[in-house]
């Protein structure tokens, strides 16, 4: 078993607190998390499922049954009597692909006794082993062994029913199971898989007593078939209004035909059997023969409605499905129990008081609710808001979504969810019984977590809540539209709308005229009106027209003055801002004049004014009486509708009949089944198309939608005309041909199904001359349209194909005018859509080598041909083989097999029923060989006699003794002269390199962009978390909850407690000292408690600096005994992370202000330095860099490509002021990636503003002239090297020259996608086979081009020399001293220092310059230098980590009062800067003896300083969650914390 969804985390334990300053602590919990539609896979078909109301999901599959919990993460597995083995082995039988209801090995999954008084729950469980055996568990704890078993209590056959349900019966208060099943089928092939008791031969429903230790049947507990009936397949079992409930339908297993109407039995709830009546259930609605299958069953308790799913009869292939085939039916509960009647018409009874003849009488459904579709499988209805919810399962994997309206109609059903492999939805929906968001949807072998509903898709206020909806609603806070449970503060009535406010009740901007000579601009609809600011602004001019405040509990208002000058104001923007929402409109003024409707009118926000009867400007004057702002208004002053020229009548387009003989004639409708994308070239032949004028094709599918209505394309004769379809959702339509108004004549069905999804291409491997045959597996091939092949040279060739549903058949096309091997992409075309269907790989034809003639009778010859080893499946299809022999006389040879050996290939063939075989062996003379397109013929092998290698053997030993003495003579001179020619190369390129590298660093200039734009700083939450859980990212999503709506007084009380006990001083040191004492208390667990008590004490900083010095005071005291120069060195205790998060807080200002915009420009300058050259995607190794590690040594020769590249407009960037064609300067190793990367680069600098697409979504494309081409790191003309690598495609590959021109264009989703690189891959650093290979090319002229690290160390130089100036900034502006202060934070604390070592007599004055060291650039500056991701919106590569790596070095030197000893050998990470560190260090001097000179702080400007602080991070974190995870620590550590906390009492 597998589940394909993340793990929640578990819920943290509650653990028994015994000491009473800490017992308030047991309230904490927090609760868990789980995933968004988890996934759950069984090994066999899946059964049964069922959900209990504390214990999880229970699932039966085989013989096996699983427990999940609610997210569907598997518990425990348990087989059937807790046999021996595994769920993953098979079952003898499987189960048809579309079984009935019940038809399966496990029969029943009820849990029951839920919630009873003093009783645990249990789960019964039926299967069909042991002839019909049920277990009885404890539904808590399947690795218990089962309480009470039995046999022949369900139905022993797979392919027959059970239903049943368990009930609690007074007065005996015990439970009872209620079970209806077929016991016997009359298929004798089945009939001898189980033989029931006589007792059960004649049974239907069954009573049985479940605590019993047998499941005993009961006395009077049995209701038997009638006699000579036939029998009954039972799809459900429910309890209402005191009786039991089974709806059935009556089936000939034999034949496979319903045999009657749906009914339904009905029994009393009570300790006996006491039949109360059967009635029949019509759902026979549109349909021609009635549905007298039922498929699935629900009872909707809340309105006393059942609910049903019932089908006609389809036939084994489903060639009889149609539009009508199922139907949704609601019955009204108490109609059924009134018509019940208790006659002997499929039941035995004792009452005899109907009629002879009588039938059951049909109940009717509820009309207005009727649902027709072709392929309902389930459904599930229940209550939400007082709406009718019921959702349906289809036969191709879609779940449907209704919501009555009033009167019981129906809606159009919304998909909500699709399952990719169309596999039917099983009978049974279950509701999530915790979170009624979600719905378990089961399909095959699979169990899936659905949400119910898709309330994300509306994307404002007014279509959220017109969708009606009742799972959905509008959330202000967030300002979109959710469930009520994702809504932030949901509570609030105001906060979030459901359905039965409506749509008018949406926030919406109004212009109204509050007086003669004012404007009002108010904000109407439901929500909350506190805390509420107004700006009405001139967006013309920018200026503000009229800015407010509201006042307590109401909206803000804006009131603007009639004046002649705003008249001129054409376009105003209006903004509300809320506490945590904003609502904007823009309303444009410039037409109001011209417009004569007052609807139109007050639509573009302009004013009605009704007494002049026109449309004004809405600040300028009109009396308020007369002033129409909104749509209803409009309605009153408008009055009476105007009479139409026509006198008021409204001329309807009656349908006209054809007077006479009928004259137009549809015959039929091709294809018959299409994509959902639609079709444009539909045609319907018949006959007399050309008399009528106006013909309609009318499209009806799922009866409660619109129909479509589309006009005929063109008539193309007489007898054929072309429709063009729209798309739709999965369905089958009818579908009707309507000619001049008449009536609508049938066509018959259509099927919108899903696109064409590929599985498998077999073979994957053919020839260049192609020809063979090629397989597609997959499903819905019927619709696609074309089969492409897409090569490089040739571009997309159209392949003639015969397809089917599953499968395509296709001969591979001939490409002997490209290279040897390729590979080619396969695509199907559906409309405009092109699919990936997968790769077919091309080699060089198969090479033969001869054959050999062998007979052993004479009327029968084997023929052997020798071919070469390869990869090619060579069908029989593929190969045609005749036998030349005598005068060109020609045998066929059939194919029988073929062998491969470990050297060659064997093609065995017969001629068979011939004469003579002995004299046509010896008369052959060669073989034609047909594989597809190629034909070969293949020569007879030669077998020479001994005689001859005697004579032949002597003189070629003698040849090649001589032979090989010449050839070792030559090559020595050769091997000489090579080396030779090499040295000479090597010293050519020494020199050459030398050269380069020093002409490069004396001019060589960085054009450096000094105006980069807005710096993308983080905000402080992020900063915070990133510094304060570097390592940790799991913990970072907790802490980023929006705390700014937080009510203070939802705070736990129990964390209010602990909030104030870790007020207490002494209380946290004692707690943070024991804690360190403790040995499992890993570093780790030291880091993270200071992070979570930072976020605690967040708005307590003046509190939580005293902590600090506190604990640097005893830090201070364990080091004095050892080395003091050790102190605050490592982070190996709480106070150490925490006076690097103390800093982070205090300093994070000044980071922002003054070191931002230096630190942002050396990593923005680094970055166009490396991409100035060559950059290796695979192993992120460049040319220029800081670091040798990362250097691109093995360098190509390069150069600059110019581009001329235009981007397509897209709805994600549409301003008019966007530059599209920009110039772009890439290289030609660059692989498509990375020149994307470059492209997007430029655009942001040339516009300021991002395209607004990610990169995995754009393509680009090569423009020659009117043809467009694609380029993809990886396509078919990509280079394979000899050990099967892929070689990244690149600019060079494609051969693009200066000014061409590159489009961009956006993706279409879901065919294609970015190539996840691999050791399968490479770009710039070839693998060692191929190195030596690449160099050999005509270039080189057999010259070997060498390459040694070191020539390109100049490279390193290069690169510092051009950040030179940019890092000097930034080391200055850390070590400077604005307006000659410091900030605070570094004052006090060095201040601190210096005092602390005059108390402890240190008089070494580089102690204290260590301390400071370590304090603040060590545990501060290093940490930012080398994370420049954790203060901007960043993403930092592996090499810009690599060369911050030796920056952060460089600067930490700076700070060493150790003179650095360098010889030729030392690393050049450490050489790169040794020239600058001994600068650097006296200016580090300065900045030490500054600090100490400026004058020092005074307690009060400190804490005024830490109160400031603390007010600006107010409601940042949420310091809940952190108070939770202290908490978890002192439990852990409770009864030490305990002992230390007593001994200081």
């Amino acid at each position: 078993m597998e589940v394909s969804a993340r793990r929640a985390p578990p819920r943290p334990p509650s653990p028994a607190a015994p000491l009473p300053l800490l017992a308030y602590l047991l309230a904490l919990a927090a609760p868990a998390r789980g995933a968004d539609e988890p996934l759950w896979r069984s090994e066999q078909a899946i059964g049964a499922i069922a959900a209990s109301r504390a214990d999880g999901v229970f699932v039966a599959s085989g013989s096996c049954l699983d427990q999940l919990d609610y997210s569907l993460q598997h518990r425990l597995s348990r087989l059937y009597r807790d046999q021996a083995g595994n769920c993953t082995e098979p079952v003898a039988l499987a189960p048809p692909a579309r079984p009935r209801p019940g038809s399966s090995f496990s029969k029943l999954l009820l849990p029951y006794r839920e919630g009873a008084a003093g009783l645990g729950g249990l789960l019964l469980t039926g299967w069909t082993f042991d002839r019909g055996a049920c277990e009885v568990r404890p539904l808590g704890n399947l690795s218990r062994s089962s309480l009470r078993n039995g046999t022949e209590v369900v139905s022993c056959h797979p392919q027959g029913s059970t239903a049943g349900v368990v009930y609690r019966a007074d007065p005996s208060n015990r439970w009872y199971l209620a079970v209806a099943a077929t016991y016997v089928l009359p298929e004798p092939e089945t009939a001898s898989r189980c033989n029931p008791a006589a007792s059960d031969r004649d049974t239907a429903i069954a009573l049985k007593n479940t605590e019993g230790r047998s499941l005993a049947t009961e006395e009077l507990g049995r209701l038997k078939l009638r006699v000579g009936g036939g029998s009954l397949h039972f799809v459900d079992a429910f309890l209402w209004n005191g009786s039991v409930y089974f709806p059935y339908y009556p089936y000939n297993y034999t034949s496979g035909a319903a045999t009657g109407w749906p009914s339904m039995a009905r029994i009393a709830q009570s300790t006996e059997v006491l039949f109360q009546g059967q009635a029949a259930l019509d759902c026979g609605h549109g349909h021609p023969d009635g549905r007298r299958l039922l498929l699935s069953s629900s009872l909707v308790e809340a309105l006393d409605v059942w609910a049903g799913v019932f089908s006609a009869a389809t036939g084994e292939g489903q060639e009889r499905r149609s539009p009508a085939t199922t139907a949704l039916c609601l019955f009204r509960m108490s109609e059924i129990q009134a018509r019940a009647k208790s006659c002997s018409w499929d039941f035995e009874t004792t009452q005899h008081n109907c009629k002879e003849g009588d039938q059951p009488e049909r109940v009717q459904p509820i009309a207005s609710s009727t649902l027709i579709h072709s392929d309902l499988t389930s459904v599930y209805g229940t209550v939400v808001m007082n709406k009718t919810v019921l959702f349906l399962g289809t036969g191709d994997g879609q779940l449907l979504k209704v919501i009555l309206g009033e009167n019981w109609t129906s809606n159009c059903p919304e998909v909500i969810y699709e399952i990719k492999e169309e596999t039917p939805v099983f009978y049974k929906l279950v509701p999530d019984p915790v979170k009624n968001i979600y719905i378990y949807l089961t399909a095959g072998k699979e169990v899936r977590r659905i949400r119910v509903a898709n309330c994300s898709k509306h994307k404002s206020c007014r279509e959220c809540l017109a969708a009606a909806d009742p799972h959905c609603g509008w959330c202000h806070s967030l300002q979109r539209c959710t469930f009520q449970g994702d809504c932030v503060h949901s509570g609030n009535l105001e906060n979030w709308l459901d359905i039965s406010s409506g749509a008018k009740k949406c926030p919406k901007i109004q212009i109204t005229r509050s007086s003669k000579d004012k404007t009002a601009v108010t904000v109407v609809g439901s929500f909350s009106p506190r805390h509420s600011e107004c700006v009405v602004k001139n967006v013309d001019t920018g200026k503000v027209l009229c800015q407010g405040k509201s006042q307590p509990n109401r909206t803000c208002t804006c009131s603007i003055p009639t004046r002649p000058t705003y008249r001129d104001v054409s376009v105003v923007s209006v903004t509300f801002s809320f506490r945590s929402w904003n609502l904007s409109e823009r309303f444009s003024f410039t037409n109001c004049s011209s417009l004569r409707e007052c609807s139109v009118c007050v639509g573009t926000g302009c004013a009605w004014c009704n007494g002049e009867r026109k449309c004004v400007h809405p600040f300028t004057a009109c009396d308020p009486a007369d002033y129409v702002s909104n749509q209803e208004s409009c309605q009153v002053a408008a009055g009476k509708p105007p009479r139409t020229s026509g006198g008021g009548r409204i001329q309807e387009n009656k349908n006209r009949t054809n007077q006479g003989l009928q004259v137009f004639y549809i015959k039929a409708i091709e294809p018959q089944k299409i994509s959902t994308l639609g079709k444009s070239n539909v045609i319907v032949t018949g006959a007399n198309f050309t008399r009528a004028s106006n013909i309609t094709m009318i499209l009806k599918g799922t009866s409660t939608c619109d129909k479509d209505v589309i006009q005929v394309s063109h008539v193309l004769n007489d007898t054929h005309m072309k429709f063009s379809l729209p798309s739709s959702r999965k369905e089958m339509k009818d579908v009707c041909i309507q000619f001049d108004g008449g009536s609508c004549s049938s066509v018959g069905a259509l099927s919108y199904i899903a696109l064409p999804h590929c599985s498998l291409i077999f073979p994957a491997t053919t020839w260049i001359s192609g020809g063979q045959n090629i397989t597609i597996m997959g499903r819905n091939f019927d619709v696609i349209d074309n089969l492409i092949i897409s090569h490089e040279l040739k571009g997309n060739i159209n392949v003639s194909e015969h397809c089917m549903a599953t499968s395509c058949r296709f001969l591979a096309p001939n490409l002997k005018s490209s290279k040897g091997r390729m590979n080619v992409a396969v695509k199907l075309r559906v409309q405009d859509t092109y699919l990936d269907c997968g790769t077919l790989r091309y080699l060089e034809d198969p090479r033969f080598t001869g054959y050999r003639v062998e007979s052993e009778v004479d009327t029968e010859l084997e023929v052997k041909i020798q071919k070469e080893n390869d990869n090619f499946n060579i069908s029989k299809q593929d190969i045609e083989i005749s036998l030349f022999h005598g005068e060109n006389k020609q045998l066929n040879c059939n194919f029988e097999n073929i062998t491969r050996n470990q050297d060659l290939t064997t093609i065995l063939c017969k001629i068979k029923s011939i004469k003579n075989a002995n004299s046509i062996a010896a008369s052959s003379k060669k073989v034609r060989v047909r594989l597809g397109n190629l034909e070969l013929y293949v020569e007879q092998e030669s077998v020479p006699s001994t005689w001859y290698f005697l004579i032949v053997l002597p003189v070629l030993l003698v040849i090649v003794i001589f032979a090989a003495v010449g050839v070792t003579r030559q090559k020595s001179k050769e091997l000489s002269r090579k080396q030779s020619q090499q040295l000479e190369l090597l010293e050519s390129e020494l020199r050459k390199e030398i050269r380069d590298g020093f002409a490069e660093l004396q001019m060589d200039k960085l054009d450096v962009v000094d105006s980069f734009g807005t710096v993308p700083f983080l905000d402080y939450k992020h900063f915070a978390l990133r510094t304060f859980f570097p390592e940790s990212g799991g913990f970072t999503h907790i802490f980023t909850e929006d705390m700014h709506n937080r009510d203070a007084n939802d705070k736990n009380e129990s964390l209010t407690a602990l909030d104030a006990l870790i007020c207490n001083k002494s209380f946290l040191v004692t707690v943070i000292h024991t804690l360190e004492k403790q040995k499992n208390f890993s570093v780790k667990d030291r880091c993270l408690f200071a992070s979570f008590l930072t976020i605690a004490l967040q708005t307590k900083l003046v509190y939580l600096t005293s902590i600090l010095e506190v604990l640097t005071r005893d830090l201070m005291e364990q080091s004095s005994n050892m080395q003091p120069k050790l102190m605050l060195r490592r982070t190996e205790s709480v106070v150490e992370k925490l006076l690097t998060n103390w800093m982070s807080v205090c300093l994070s200002g000044f980071l922002r202000e003054t070191v931002g915009e230096p630190f942002y420009l050396l990593v923005t300058t680094l970055n166009q330095k490396i991409n100035k050259g060559p950059v290796d995607v695979i192993t992120c190794k460049a040319l220029y860099t800081l670091n040798e590690d990362w250097l691109l040594w093995q360098v190509p020769e390069f150069s600059t490509v110019a581009l001329n590249v235009v981007f397509e407009k897209i709805p994600e960037n549409e301003s008019a002021d966007v530059c599209r064609n920009i110039s772009v300067n890439v290289l030609d190793c660059d692989t498509i990636g990375q020149a994307k990367e470059k492209i997007f680069q430029a655009f942001l600098s040339k516009n300021g503003s991002p395209y607004g697409l990610q990169l995995n979504e754009i393509g680009l494309e090569l423009q020659v002239g009117t043809r467009q081409k694609e380029l993809l790191d990886i396509d078919s003309s990509s280079v394979i090297l000899e050990d099967g690598i892929t070689k990244l495609n690149t600019i060079g590959h494609y051969e693009i020259s200066n000014g061409s021109t590159i489009k961009v264009f956006k993706k279409i989703a879901n065919f294609t996608s970015d190539v996840e690189y691999s050791d399968d891959h490479c770009h710039l650093i070839l693998p060692d086979s191929e190195a030596f290979q690449d160099v050999q090319g005509k270039r080189h002229r057999g010259k070997h081009k060498f390459k040694v690290k070191e020539m390109y160390l100049t490279k390193l130089l290069s690169t510092k020399v051009a950040i030179h100036s940019v890092l000097e900034k930034l080391f200055r502006s850390i070590w400077s001293l604005p307006n000659s202060r410091a900030p605070f934070a570094i004052k006090y604390f060095f201040d601190f220092l210096d005092a602390q070592a005059e108390n402890k007599k240190i008089t070494d004055p580089d102690v204290v310059h260590i301390w400071k060291t370590n304090s603040l650039p060590l545990r501060f500056w290093v940490n930012i230098l080398k994370n420049p991701q954790f203060v901007f919106d960043i993403k930092k590569t592996p090499h810009i980590d690599g060369c911050l790596s030796v920056i952060a070095q460089a600067f930490m030197d700076a700070f060493s009062l150790t003179e650095q000893q360098l010889g030729k050998e030392a690393p050049t990470n450490k050489l790169l800067y040794a020239k600058d560190i001994p600068t650097y260090k006296e200016e580090v001097k300065s900045y030490y003896k500054a600090i100490r000179d400026l004058p020092p702080l005074s307690s009060l400007e400190m804490e005024e300083f830490l109160t400031q602080e603390s007010k600006k991070h107010e409601n940042e974190f949420n310091e809940e969650v952190a108070l939770t995870e202290i908490y978890k620590y002192i439990v852990k550590y409770f009864d030490e914390v305990r002992f230390y906390l007593a001994s200081f009492l």
